[in-house]
């Protein structure tokens, strides 16, 4: 007995499975795109009254509020694209605060304001190091000169990536105290 008696079945059957896995790697992959929209709309609510969420004018004005005294340069950018500060070249604030308004959930906010702008959702937080199990020595040379630039520092002279290596590890207990 053929499970499959036509060819039409078998290829429509490989059609189902293929569209169920990509819809699977879609939902899955929804949780790690637009985590920096995510995160900012996700206290942007719960750093108002609930009263105030249901009103798009007073969740405009709490974002822009907001904007002006973030330092976070991702979070930052988020601003820039939606609007949210006095330099923004366009503004899709009605896009995100409406919504926010009516209770959508945050994630299908940014979903909407990834449909006007693509950018927003290309937004990403930096990883944090983990010192206790990082090795400086397998990093690149890149990545050291990063780490001094984050905290302010130099390798005046350096050329090969054992002396970054040595400037990293001098300089490590001056910016990484809690976790040594």
């Amino acid at each position: 007995m053929d499970l499959f008696p036509s060819g039409k079945t078998v290829s429509g059957f490989f059609v189902l499975i293929a569209s169920l896995l990509l819809m699977l790697d879609i939902t899955l992959a929804k949780d790690a795109e637009c985590e920096v929209c995510a995160s900012v709309l996700t206290k942007l609510k719960e750093s108002m009254p609930s009263e105030d969420q249901q009103n798009a004018a007073k969740i405009e004005a709490k974002f822009k509020k907001d904007c002006k005294t973030n330092k976070q340069p991702q979070e930052h950018r988020l601003c820039y694209y939606v609007g949210g500060l006095d330099e923004s070249a366009t503004s899709i604030m009605g896009e995100l605060s409406k919504p926010l308004s009516w209770g959508m959930p945050v994630d299908k906010v940014c979903e909407r304001l990834r449909k006007k702008d693509t950018q927003i959702c290309d937004l990403k937080y930096e990883k944090q190091l983990d010192w206790k199990t990082l090795d400086i020595n397998k990093l690149k040379v890149k990545d050291l000169k990063k780490i001094l630039a984050d905290w302010g520092e130099d390798c005046k002279g350096c050329t090969e990536k054992t002396e970054f290596v040595k400037r990293v590890q001098e300089l490590k207990p001056k910016f990484i105290k809690d976790e040594l």
